[in-house]
């Protein structure tokens, strides 16, 4: 069932999504996502067990993914341990709220608006001439902790996608943190909020999903192929953020936002 080039593949994505993840602070879900989707139809598995082993293992790869690249950020940036974790922490609780909700809500009108607000965000940040400091316009104290965690959490629970999109949108634009450390307070984020969807796709596809070699929704082959190459890439990903100009930065992640926005309201 498993050829060379399915094992091939896997390795492949776990060099781009590790390096991606290490280097913008995202969970790297949105390629880790399409791409094991194809390879596994491409062996032939059903779309639908496709789908939610992608989506499962996906999660289950980005708490290590994530961690390494926090790791490497915790070396550079003071704080940002703390930070994400107490984000996280409010994540995990946003997220259950909101995975509940998918299953039994219609989201295509939520995944509009922020589609486009997305959207907004990366027109803006593509136009603007220069990085610069960033205005803090609300104080970064436990409520705005407590909200932040829990909305975004939220968000990335209903909407099927990885929350660093978010929340280093709202550290940047909200509360005035630039770009690098937001990056870093997002890894730590990832790693945490990614643990209450794992265990949800675990549950959910238990004695349920054909696939072999599998936890639940969770290929153990993929995910053992993939972070082994993710968690090291995410260090190196990492590494490039803190000797990468801050203006260079900010584009790169504009388009990977443009991405996102785009695929959120095309399907692309």
């Amino acid at each position: 069932m498993f050829t060379v080039e399915y094992y091939v593949g896997l390795i492949i994505i776990g060099i781009v999504a590790g390096f991606a993840s290490g280097l913008l602070g995202v969970g790297g879900g949105f390629l880790i996502v399409p791409f094991q989707y194809f390879l596994l139809t491409y062996i032939g598995v059903s779309q639908d067990v496709a789908m939610l082993v992608s989506l499962g293992t996906s999660l289950a790869i980005i708490i290590p993914t994530a961690t390494s690249g926090a790791y490497r950020h915790s070396k550079k940036l003071d704080g940002i341990v703390e930070i994400g974790i107490k984000l996280g922490i409010f994540g995990i609780i946003g997220g259950v709220f909101g995975g509940f909700l998918a299953s039994n809500l219609p989201s295509d009108i939520l995944k509009t608006l922020f589609g486009l607000l997305l959207l907004f965000i990366a027109v803006r940040n593509l136009l603007s001439k220069d990085a610069g400091e960033n205005e803090a316009k609300i104080d970064f104290n436990l409520p705005a902790i407590m909200l932040t965690g829990v909305s975004v959490g939220f968000l990335s629970g209903l909407l099927g996608i990885g929350g660093g999109i978010f929340l280093i949108v709202i550290l940047t634009m909200i509360f005035g943190f630039s770009l690098v450390k937001s990056i870093g307070i997002s890894s730590v984020f990832i790693s945490l909020t990614a643990i209450g969807g794992t265990i949800s796709y675990i549950i959910s596809g238990w004695n349920v999903n054909p696939f072999p070699y599998s936890i639940g929704y969770i290929s153990i082959i993929n995910f053992l192929l993939i972070a082994s190459f993710s968690v090291p890439f995410a260090q190196v990903g990492a590494k490039f953020t803190h000797k990468m100009p801050e203006k260079l930065l900010k584009r790169i992640f504009a388009l990977v936002v443009l991405y996102i926005a785009l695929k959120m309201l095309f399907n692309i």
